[in-house]
């Protein structure tokens, strides 16, 4: 597991043509517990994305700095908006094929993780023939099981229905639970939010940078929709601003 610190003085993207030159997130400091759940919240083209992308090294232009916490290279895994399953491979041939070839417990881990997630029917099928919200499922269970030492999501249940996408939640939850481990999750749902987080990051844009920080003290077995609305009122009363961002 990893404490994170994120330090980001200025990202900038450089101008197109004739226009000037963009910054998209300036004066970010945001910092993560080991195990900690952390929901970004933002509206669209914030810049949540763009810090993601930073956080996993797939963007090095900025300046600022970003400490994982770990000795060497953290094992980081990430779910994009969408599954990204290669249509050639199973379900279980995609899940394969992110994880090392060899481990005593590497089968036993993906069963296990299947199981959790409702597809250990759904292993031999090519994702063509899955449902989005299983799609969507096959690849939460890719990145758990890389166990990794961060796990970034990126709005990983948009464009479902709502029962699917509660479901999913629950079934993230109770395998995150069991598999603890720090997890920045990135979504414009406030709800949503509530619904998973430890504690909610909420970002305004233009250049992106933390408005406010807000912990979610309702017991993780008591997160029904009553509670999570009543607590989500609450919020905007006392924080009327973030309405802006929602």
């Amino acid at each position: 597991m990893t404490a994170l610190s994120i330090e980001i003085r200025r990202k900038r993207y450089p101008a197109r043509g004739p226009g000037p030159e963009r910054t998209a997130i300036e004066n970010l400091s945001i910092a993560a517990a080991n195990g900690e759940f952390l929901c970004l919240v933002g509206p669209s083209g914030c810049g949540k994305t763009t810090l993601l992308h930073l956080i996993a090294g797939l963007d090095a232009d900025f300046e600022g700095s970003i400490d994982t916490g770990t000795a060497g290279p953290p094992r980081i895994g990430y779910v994009f908006q969408e599954p990204r399953l290669l249509p050639w491979r199973t379900v279980r041939q995609n899940i394969e094929l992110a994880l090392p070839e060899t481990g005593p417990d590497r089968g036993t881990l993906i069963d296990s993780l299947l199981r959790a997630m409702d597809l250990q029917d759904a292993a031999h099928q090519y994702p063509r023939r899955l449902s989005l919200g299983m799609s969507r499922r096959a690849a939460l269970v890719r990145a758990f099981a890389l166990e990794p030492d961060l796990l970034l999501m990126d709005e990983p249940l948009v464009s479902l229905d709502a029962p699917t996408a509660r479901r999913i939640r629950e079934l993230l939850v109770r395998v995150w639970l069991e598999r603890p481990h720090t997890v920045i999750y990135v979504t414009h749902d406030l709800r949503e939010a509530i619904a998973l987080a430890d504690r909610l990051v909420f970002l305004k844009s233009s250049p992106a940078a933390v408005l406010h920080q807000v912990t979610v003290n309702i017991p993780r077995g008591r997160r029904g929709e009553a509670e999570i609305e009543a607590f989500r009122q609450h919020l905007v009363e006392e924080h009327p601003e973030i309405r802006e961002l929602l």
